[in-house]
């Protein structure tokens, strides 16, 4: 671009660099750098509702006893049991054997219960 005293200047983006730090860009905004001081956040400590902070206790307080007991030796067989026995049902209604009465969806209903006792007892495993 030629200047009023006839010299020739290019600008920022003429000349293909990009946009220098401290000035202003095409979309308004002046360079980068940081915008928050270093060091993040403060901490403060909370406040309770009343206003007072509780004080702290001096008396000793045992933890909470743990139930790593064995498992029952019946949990496992109910679970796997309920497995079976669900999808044992459910198979012979789909293939009409043995099951009397088998075009009834109480068949089913059972086999899915089945099943469902076999989740809830697997939920007791420890």
């Amino acid at each position: 671009m030629a200047s009023k005293d006839g010299s020739s200047e290019k600008s920022a983006s003429a000349s293909g660099r990009g946009t220098g730090r401290g000035k202003s860009r095409s979309d308004g905004r002046t360079g980068g750098g940081r915008v928050t001081p270093k060091g993040g956040p403060v901490k403060t400590h909370k406040v309770t509702t009343s206003g007072h902070a509780a004080a702290a206790s001096t008396r000793y307080t045992p933890p909470a006893p743990r139930l790593d007991g064995l498992t029952p030796r019946w949990v496992p067989v109910a679970m796997i049991g309920g497995f079976l026995l669900g999808f044992l049902v459910i198979f012979m209604h789909y293939v009409n054997l043995l099951l009397p009465g088998a075009s009834s969806n109480w068949w089913l209903l059972g086999g899915l219960g089945l099943i469902l006792g076999g989740i809830i007892s697997a939920t007791q495993y420890r």
